[in-house]
């Protein structure tokens, strides 16, 4: 987690910088559709401020409030941002507006241009990096982030392209509609942040490999048991919870059913990350469905 945090932090210091990046960018042309661009990025410094508060709240142990532990602060967080860039988005939309009512040429175009994709190489790099560590340290905070900016990349090419288009045609009313597609643009990313992390607050199950995973793992470990079922798993940030109730011969002791659990629960934390486990133990006859065979 404390990886993870680190991230987070340098997140928001470059958030900042492509924020006044993107703004001396607008300044130089006062181009609509760059000013639009540097808004999305003001909500990039608040979403790296939102991530970093909850990958803190999600670190903390469970307590006698939060038995389970407070694992998914991620997903809330994540949901915030999204929450966020659809904000952004209609923000946005209302420059864009203000620009088709009173349009107006861009200044200073080349240069303005030059900052701008300085900016673009910087997010780029940054975006990459987010999404492989959030994945790697199973953060939806910190993927939600580079997938953001990820956006927020694809954003400021069209953004440029457009203003391109907008000097050699000196159509000036292009630049409003160039933040127009820029906003529903933003407005589809937000809307996908926001569905992709819901299912984590809905108690999703893993995913069909690593339930596959965890199966083959029961099975192999449980020597002395008959059979396991009724497995249940669910995600919440970077824990796994699994539970599934044991079938054991009836006339096994209580001590030699808990060595078996003890052996796979060993097995289960050493090949699946965060996993946190209740085993249900049962004597034969008492099960009602047939479940993992045990090898």
């Amino acid at each position: 987690m404390e990886h993870s945090l680190r991230i987070a932090v340098a997140s928001l210091a470059v958030s900042i910088a492509v924020l006044a990046i993107k703004y001396a960018a607008f300044l130089l042309t006062g181009s609509v559709a760059l000013y639009s661009d540097a808004l999305e990025s003001i909500i990039n410094v608040v979403t790296a401020m939102t991530v970093i508060i909850a990958i803190r709240i999600a670190a903390r142990p469970a307590d006698a409030e939060h038995p389970y532990g407070h694992h998914k602060a991620e997903y809330l967080s994540a949901i915030v941002v999204g929450i966020m860039i659809v904000v952004a988005a209609f923000a946005i939309l209302r420059e864009a507006y203000e620009a088709f009512l009173h349009p107006k040429l861009i200044e200073d175009t080349w240069a303005g241009l030059a900052v701008s994709v300085a900016a673009t190489v910087l997010n780029v790099i940054w975006s990459l990096v987010l999404i492989r560590q959030g994945r790697a340290h199973r953060s939806a905070s910190l993927v939600a982030d580079g997938k953001h900016l990820m956006t927020d990349v694809v954003t400021t090419i069209a953004v440029l392209v457009g203003v391109v288009a907008v000097v050699l045609t000196g159509i000036a009313v292009l630049d409003a509609g160039i933040a127009a597609l820029v906003a529903l643009n933003v407005l589809w990313s937000g809307w996908g942040v926001i569905r992709d992390n819901a299912s984590g607050l809905m108690d999703e199950a893993a995913p069909p490999e690593e339930l596959a995973t965890i199966r083959n793992i029961i099975g192999q470990n449980a020597l002395g048991a008959i059979e396991a079922h009724a497995l249940r798993t669910r995600h919440a940030g970077t824990a796994t919870f699994i539970d599934f109730h044991l079938v054991v011969p009836s006339t096994m002791s209580v001590g030699a059913s808990h060595d078996i659990c003890d052996t796979i629960e060993a097995a289960l934390k050493a090949h699946v990350t965060g996993a946190i486990i209740t085993i249900h133990v049962e004597p034969e006859g008492k099960a009602k469905h047939k479940g993992i065979v045990v090898a």
